[in-house]
């Protein structure tokens, strides 16, 4: 008979229904007689490795409930990145607490740091289960059809740039959203959901999938400004170069850099301001406006998407279930069955762990500024009911007296 303590913990970005699955791991887990307690970790691997721990298991499930329909991660976050010795210090502190189920939900770097700690339990002969939880806004977990998360993110860039688009039409000119995505551009590619009418912005779309020319991105703009007397552009903070040097790099005087080396990209609006400011010193364009989406499509309360709150609990459930069933450890992965249904599978962490996915191919037009019909069917059904539309008048003209 084991401890019956299991820990659950949230790492990296928060999303809108994280906590939906840091609810399903400790609802499900409460089915189970061999489970007596159900730890949280505050701040994810740091409060680990600092031993900040509370109690799950006296929160009401009224109160649970509550807390699932909240964006953001309840028990905080982290974006430390653990290397093997900051593992081997989870792992001391996961044996000190006869802690034998481990339940880490987060992206590329959780799935690794759940790894390793499995690694180092097997090594030890301790009988720790470890299981990894997908949650990521990126959308670029190698394995599994999309990951929770991205889906809300997905609607609220589609509705926003609805409504840039409608801003757009009554004041034409040129805008410019940046919106998060480093190496992938599911979440930019969102912006396309936008669209009702063909001349609808978004006219050009930017994806790190494929190498941005400033000289290139200057006249597609200038020929869609030509054709529909605006512009509406949607563009991936991780643009780059043949060579691979982000475009904020290559455009600003100075950049900043996180801790773990990378150009700081989501935290500022330098991207879309050095573009706007191209745009029209280059093609004389006087009206450009530009926004950076930032951390607003990652928790933004009443936008979020039903089938994405209903994934992000059952891959929590899910895991929960693997990891008192199953006999190894593992990533949770959502397998897309049907028009749209989902069902779940347990990856080996080696095959999700510190990999990335970008889009595919088929999901890029051959322009690189749009995205393809087989995307649009493929993130549709994720965005849930309710998808608000953007009509216009018929416009009747009525003929002129004055100047004919």
């Amino acid at each position: 008979m084991g401890s019956g303590r299991i820990l659950v913990a949230q790492g990296g970005g928060p999303t809108a229904v994280i906590n939906q699955s840091l609810v399903g791991v400790a609802l499900e887990a409460r089915r189970f007689r061999d489970v007596t307690r159900v730890y949280g970790a505050l701040h994810g691997v740091r409060g680990i490795v600092d031993e900040n721990f509370v109690d799950l298991t006296q929160e009401t499930s009224h109160n649970l409930e509550l807390v699932a329909a909240t964006p953001s991660s309840a028990l905080g976050s982290t974006r430390d990145k653990p290397d093997a010795n900051y593992c081997a210090e989870i792992f001391n502190v996961l044996r000190a607490h006869e802690i034998e189920h481990f339940f880490y939900i987060g992206g590329n770097d959780s799935s690794d740091t759940v790894r390793i700690v499995s690694e180092q339990a097997q090594a030890a002969g301790y009988p720790l289960r470890a299981i990894h939880i997908p949650k990521t806004i990126d959308n670029d977990l190698v394995g599994s059809d999309h990951t929770p998360g991205y889906p809300s993110a997905a609607r609220f860039v589609a509705q926003a740039f609805a409504g840039a688009n409608l801003d757009n039409a009554a004041l034409p000119g040129v805008y410019v959203g940046v919106v998060m995505g480093r190496h992938a551009g599911f979440l930019t590619a969102a912006a396309a959901l936008g669209k009702k009418f063909p001349d609808d912005g978004p006219h050009l779309i930017y994806l790190p999938e494929r190498v941005f020319s400033l000289e290139a991105f200057l006249a597609d703009v200038k020929a869609t400004y030509e054709r529909h007397g605006r512009c509406v552009i949607a563009v991936s903070e991780g643009i780059h170069d043949a060579g691979g040097a982000p475009i904020a790099t290559l455009l600003a005087d100075s950049v900043e850099r996180d801790a773990h080396g990378n150009v700081q990209l989501s935290g500022t609006g330098a991207l879309a301001d050095l573009l706007c400011d191209e745009i029209k010193a280059k093609l004389g364009i006087k009206r450009v406006r530009g926004d950076t989406f930032g951390y607003l499509q990652r928790s933004f309360i009443g936008c979020v998407s039903d089938v994405d709150q209903r994934e992000a609990r059952e891959v929590g459930e899910k895991a929960v279930q693997y990891a008192f069933w199953g006999d190894r450890d593992g990533s949770v992965a959502i397998r897309r069955t049907g028009f749209y249904s989902a069902d779940y599978a347990l990856l080996p962490l080696s095959d999700v762990a510190g990999r990335t996915r970008v889009m595919e191919d088929e999901f890029i037009a051959p322009s690189g500024t749009d995205v393809t019909d087989a995307f649009r069917l493929y993130l549709r059904p994720l965005l849930g009911a309710g998808m608000p539309d953007a009509f216009r008048l018929r416009c009747a003209r009525v003929e002129k007296i004055l100047r004919p």
